[in-house]
């Protein structure tokens, strides 16, 4: 199977064969209910202990707060991100409380749950014609003070999610990667029954 520049030999659905991470966006407004779309299709994402240790903090480009955000991540990244349409900050909760109200104790799959959450958000985004790029070039203390978190949350990742633009949009050194990647070959990712005597990591 094909989609745009990628391919492979077996029957992957196209939506997330298609799916990729742009940095040229149109600039253009999201509304709050296809940001809402977003969220709910997260929402959805299974986790241990059906806990959903994730939150999302998020800014349109119209809102206020939007160059607060973008002051957020580190300058190589707002030059581009300033084009988007939406900016998330997503975060996992390292604290696992057991339904049962017995005491809270460090959580082991927040991180893990919380990308599947992203994982579902961004083939939403692909469903709805809109393209995200998660990103972990931000400033972590100019962040977590910034929303005054408490120590309990983890920082995982910020979203940009936009309509995509054309590559011409970015800087010189950008354009060149403006285009779908390539993944490692499955003989390397899946191994049936034990790992070869030659892995390596």
């Amino acid at each position: 199977m094909t989609v745009s520049l990628r391919s492979t030999s077996y029957d992957v659905d196209p939506l997330i064969l298609g799916r990729w991470s742009p940095r040229s966006f149109d600039a253009s407004p999201l509304s709050e209910t296809e940001a809402l779309t977003l969220f709910d299709a997260a929402r959805w994402a299974p986790s241990a202990y059906n806990y959903q240790p994730w939150r999302f903090l998020y800014a349109h480009r119209e809102d206020k707060v939007w160059n607060e955000y973008l002051d957020l991540l580190l300058p190589f990244n707002s030059a581009w991100v300033k084009d988007a349409s939406l900016l998330i900050f997503v975060l996992s909760d390292t604290l696992f409380v057991p339904l049962d109200g017995t005491d809270a104790r460090p959580a082991t799959t927040n991180s893990f749950d919380t990308g599947a959450a992203w994982a579902l958000l961004a083939l939403q985004a692909a469903r709805l014609g809109l393209h995200s790029h998660a990103l972990a070039g931000y400033d972590e203390g100019k962040a977590r003070g910034y929303f005054d978190l408490p120590d309990r949350y983890r920082i995982e990742v910020a979203v940009a999610v936009g309509r995509i633009a054309d590559k011409e949009r970015l800087p010189e050194p950008l354009r060149v990667r403006e285009t779908p990647s390539d993944r490692l070959p499955l003989d390397v990712l899946a191994f049936r029954d034990h790992l070869p005597d030659d892995f390596a990591g």
